[in-house]
């Protein structure tokens, strides 16, 4: 059994922003009960095991969704139980309250039995309890009651006996529990539910201070991403058809459809990847993974964003863009349950996301993109895929868990990302020197500045990327990258001067 005092090293912390209103579970009061229980989702922990465990049942294999409802129909807690025998959890990394822990520590430090009361199934509540080393008693779903509401309630009541009992929980489900209990905690529990406990119940204290839902659910949007799109406008500035309105329009819908499509994606990627973001320094503050946003939050939101994605697609009337944004979806669905696990080509396929965005921006604006600029893009969004998979196996110290990547790959990808730069340079220099170019630009020979400063950003990208000093995401290292804006500028001017 792993002591609390380790547990605390190894847990995720999650970042609710909890404020403690009363220093501690137990005043110094006689007559306040010894026995302290303990919800687990919500409450103990910042997420729902439930919800968690039935989205990777259904990832992991896609045919038991048929066996759902077949399962339920003999009860939710037989429902917990099957899923619970088929999809584990890690009890180290989920994201524990760390406030809450640590009065539940001094608690048991002055005597108090802590018991764990959760609706969870007893398979995953009892390896929480093995993993924190806090609780005397476990009680739990069992495959045949959920230990849930009144049927909780009793059983507490049962057990240690009506108002003999402090109880914390974080749902309106709890209600029914705090009213047999001797008083109430209420953890991250919506403001309504604080108000009527306060109001009807013997409320000792609140965690209640939520980060705001609308800030959770933009960070989980990724808005900083939308800079991808930019590409849908690439065909227009090459073929020097930016001026057009209508062109210009068109471009502008369907950059929007993109974005909203694209976040829809990365929500749905995250819900995949909760327990997998957990184990990542940087990935286990995101939403979902944190506890933040729930999953129904977080698929009702997906399901929204595809919806106006479609408008906003429909508006653009190119049934060519519609057929491409179907592709970029089936992709990177098909990216999210299954490709990222293939090494090698789940780096082909987030290239290939990028060129679709190209491709995107051509069939949105009726404009036939060149062979020049699918072989630039191509090559160049290859060395920025090798990029965040380089940056990302250093990052978690030689070795990604499910991607099959290992430090001994280091080496050949460093080879391949930095001659996939190169060679898009390469393309680039055979297009100024071809007779296309003369067509669009009246001084060609201007586009040739082009190559040093496309080379000089790829081999410095590359450099910081061996030195452990660029961001896991080459969009966000861009953004944040003062000689991003340089290299940019100098691209821009280059362009004019060959006009």
């Amino acid at each position: 059994m792993t002591s609390q005092s380790d547990a605390h090293v190894r847990m995720s912390p999650t970042s609710t922003g909890e404020k403690n209103v009363s220093a501690e579970l137990l005043p110094d009061r006689p007559d306040r009960p010894l026995v302290v229980c303990v919800d687990l989702d919500g409450t103990l922990i910042a997420a729902d095991l439930f919800w968690e465990s039935a989205l990777r049942l259904v990832a992991q294999r896609p045919w038991l969704v048929l066996m759902l409802p077949v399962w339920s129909l003999r009860g939710k807690a037989h429902l917990k139980r099957q899923i619970a025998i088929r999809v584990s959890i890690r009890a180290d990394q989920l994201p524990y309250r760390l406030e809450l822990l640590e009065q539940l520590q001094s608690a048991r430090t002055r005597g108090a039995q802590l018991v764990l009361a959760t609706g969870s199934d007893e398979l995953y509540a009892r390896q929480v309890t093995e993993h924190l080393g806090l609780f005397s008693r476990l009680l739990a779903s069992d495959g045949r009651v959920n230990l849930t509401g009144r049927r909780k309630a009793h059983r507490l009541a049962q057990e240690f006996g009506e108002g003999r009992f402090h109880y914390i929980g974080n749902d309106w489900s709890d209600v029914s529990v705090w009213r047999v209990a001797a008083s109430a905690t209420v953890v991250g529990g919506p403001p309504g539910l604080v108000r009527y406990a306060r109001a009807r119940l013997n409320m000792h204290q609140s965690l209640s201070d939520q980060p705001s839902r609308v800030k959770a659910m933009l960070r989980a949007m990724r808005p900083h991403q939308w800079a991808k799109n930019l590409l849908i406008f690439v065909p227009l500035i090459t073929s020097h058809q930016l001026g057009d309105p209508g062109k210009l329009a068109q471009a502008l819908i369907a950059f929007v459809a993109f974005g909203l499509c694209a976040s829809a994606i990365y929500i749905f990627n995250d819900l995949l990847d909760i327990q997998s973001d957990r184990a990542h320094p940087r990935k286990r503050l995101r939403p979902f993974a944190a506890g933040q946003l729930s999953i129904p939050t977080g698929v009702a939101l997906a399901f929204a964003l595809l919806g106006f994605s479609a408008l906003a697609t429909a508006a653009t009337k190119s049934a060519s863009f519609a057929v491409v944004l179907a592709i970029y979806v089936l992709t990177t669905t098909a990216y999210s349950v299954r490709l990222k696990r293939e090494p090698v080509l789940d780096v082909f396929v987030l290239a290939s996301l990028y060129v679709l965005r190209v491709v995107g921006g051509a069939m949105a604006t009726d404009v036939t993109p060149s062979n020049w600029l699918l072989g630039f893009a191509l090559f160049m969004f290859l060395s920025l895929a090798f990029v965040k998979r380089y940056t990302e196996l250093l990052g978690q110290g030689g070795s990604m868990p499910g991607r099959g990547y290992a430090s001994v790959d280091r080496s050949w990808m460093t080879a391949i990302g930095i001659s996939a730069g190169y060679m898009a340079v390469v393309i680039l220099a055979l297009y100024v020197d071809s007779d296309d170019v003369t067509a669009l630009y009246t001084r060609p020979k201007a586009l040739w500045l082009l190559c040093p400063v496309i080379l000089f950003w790829i081999t410095r990208m590359w450099f910081r990327a061996g030195r452990q000093q660029v961001h896991d995401d080459p969009v966000l290292e861009a953004l944040l990258d003062p000689v991003s804006y340089v290299c940019a500028l100098a691209i821009g001017g280059a362009l004019v001067a060959a006009l």
